[in-house]
């Protein structure tokens, strides 16, 4: 009968949600808006560059929330400056697909028709025609569309700017226009390259992953366990010594693949059954993982320096004894967590997400580690495939990017994930966020945290190890992510098929060279520490 103490046993109550957090975080690394890639044939006379579009909105002389949309291939070109543009009121088409002469007078508006029933050039060419000064079609779902010319049109000279909106934006245009006016003011102001939010996020990343490495060395070098125990107060351990090993979750090759699968599963289920009250489980979970994250991460330095601040403890009901210093942490921990999870809607929320995030992560690379390269590579490929085909290929099934779908938090009653980094970019006209999963940081960071282990154990200096070749890998990875996000035009990117290549291949690449890779695939810290117990005893 396999039985543990009570501090044990707590810590691994205590990490059943933070399990649950990785298998759901594998988290498309995304903008918060993006422009699908369906590209049509882009003819010599049909090659205006697609622009996003800032659709500013007026009910009843009332300025509402911006909206955003994305300019054909073909038309005329839209002012980047908004005082450059005119304020025009907006009329449905009749028919409402755009395909023949509208009955409605669309003369010096800006007409909207939806998708479908005609190509985009017969509907620019019927709004023309009857006077619009610009068209909005309105997409049957919310990815945007590139809309270009027909295969037939060789010869265009449409006057009007053509703009697609997502079927959410029209949706709700059609709720104003029942019983009121409504204005359109259109003007594609220019984007940045780079944001100084992708530089942040990218630090952070980097950052959590270097920090956690080093964690277990700065935890454990003293007494591994004592931080984790001084809210709930035992006695010695006189056991074998050795419980903190028991207490570390040892990847398998069946396990990876069983995790791997079961994440497929919960994506699934996220995708199908989306709803407020399944984000609300998410965050609640996210919540509990982050008091545990902080609380690791605030006591182990406090119990290193202050060997003596755990002596005074009290007794609560259910608790029993527990240390006054971390009981005071734990509750402002969860005070932190309970203010966030309040104020999530705030511009603000950000921050204390991503403390929360970045925290939780640092345990989670505590609890579990890979034990060799045999592991890790069959955990890394099996997540390399799974990022690729829920992006790119689950659209072939499903008519539309499971992940994406996920990470937009479609259906989900205007509640986001919270298991991903995110930063408000600072100077893109549009607003939004850069973020990136937990899984994309999670994974790669076991086996730069394996890298570590394994430099230390066989004393590599830091230029002839694996630690700082796969940090560098790590941050190229995310470079190639960023890279490939700008060339398809915002579209989200599955990370790991930058970061897998950028850290595992690295390494495997490193082994062979050096001729290591054979000790790595059946590397085993306990024969390690068994054979350099032995060497000191000799």
């Amino acid at each position: 009968m396999l039985s543990f103490s009570p501090g044990i046993r707590c810590r691994f109550v205590v990490a059943l949600p933070l399990v649950l957090l990785v298998t759901l975080s594998f988290t498309v690394f995304a903008t918060a808006d993006g422009a699908s890639q369906d590209d049509g044939p882009e003819l010599p006379d049909c090659n205006n560059p697609f622009k996003l579009v800032k659709v500013k909105i007026w009910i009843d002389g009332v300025e509402g929330n911006d909206l955003s949309g994305l300019t054909a291939s073909f038309g005329a070109s839209l002012p980047e400056e908004a005082n450059k543009s005119s304020k025009l009121p907006a009329v449905f088409s009749n028919p409402l697909n755009g395909c023949s002469s509208s009955s409605s007078k669309i003369s010096g508006s800006v007409a909207l028709s939806i998708r479908g029933d005609c190509d985009f050039v017969t509907k620019a060419k019927v709004a023309e025609s009857g006077g619009a000064a610009a068209l909005l079609v309105i997409n049957d779902n919310e990815e945007l569309y590139k809309m270009v010319c027909s295969e037939n049109d060789t010869s265009l000279n449409i006057s009007i700017p053509v703009v697609m909106i997502p079927k959410s934006a029209g949706d709700a245009i059609n709720k104003s226009m029942e019983e009121k006016r409504v204005e359109f003011l259109l003007y594609a102001p220019t984007r940045p390259i780079v944001d100084l939010s992708v530089i942040f996020l990218w630090a952070m990343a980097v950052g959590t992953i270097v920090i956690a490495s080093f964690w277990q060395e700065f935890g454990t070098s003293e007494n591994p366990d004592e931080h984790y125990n001084e809210l709930f107060k035992e006695s010695p351990n006189t056991g074998t010594g050795n419980d903190d090993e028991k207490e570390i979750l040892d990847i398998s090759v069946k396990g990876a693949v069983v995790f791997v699968i079961t994440a497929s599963t919960f994506l699934l289920l996220l995708y199908f059954f989306m709803s407020a009250w399944f984000v609300w489980l998410l965050i609640v979970l996210f919540c509990i993982g982050g008091v545990q994250g902080m609380h690791n991460c605030i006591m182990t330095p406090i119990t290193r320096k202050c060997r003596n601040c755990s002596q005074k403890t009290l007794n609560l009901p259910l608790f029993g004894e527990v240390s006054v210093i971390s009981f005071v942490v734990a509750l402002c921990c969860l005070i932190f967590a309970v203010v966030w999870a309040v104020e999530r809607q705030s511009s603000y929320s950000w921050v204390g997400q991503d403390i929360l995030g970045i925290c939780l992560m640092i345990t989670v690379l505590q609890l579990a580690r890979l034990p060799n390269i045999k592991v890790a590579t069959v955990l890394l490929c099996c997540a390399f495939v799974y990022d690729i085909f829920w992006v790119f290929l689950s659209p072939l099934i499903f008519h539309e990017s499971v992940m994406i779908a996920v990470a937009r938090g479609d259906n989900s009653g205007g509640e986001s994930i919270p298991m991903l980094l995110r930063v408000p970019r600072a100077f893109d006209p549009w607003g939004g966020y850069d973020m990136i999963g937990f899984g994309d940081i999670l994974f790669p960071g076991l086996l730069v945290a394996f890298a570590f282990r394994y430099d230390k154990a066989n004393k590599n200096c830091i230029a002839n190890g694996y630690f700082l070749w796969l940090i560098i890998g790590y941050g190229f990875g995310l470079l190639f992510t960023y890279l490939g996000l700008y060339l398809m035009d915002g579209h989200g990117q599955p990370a790991l098929l930058y970061l897998v290549p950028c850290t595992l291949g690295v390494m495997v690449i490193l082994g062979l060279v050096r001729g290591e890779l054979k000790e790595l695939w059946n590397y085993s810290p306990e024969s390690r520490s068994t054979m350099t117990n032995l060497t000191g005893e000799a």
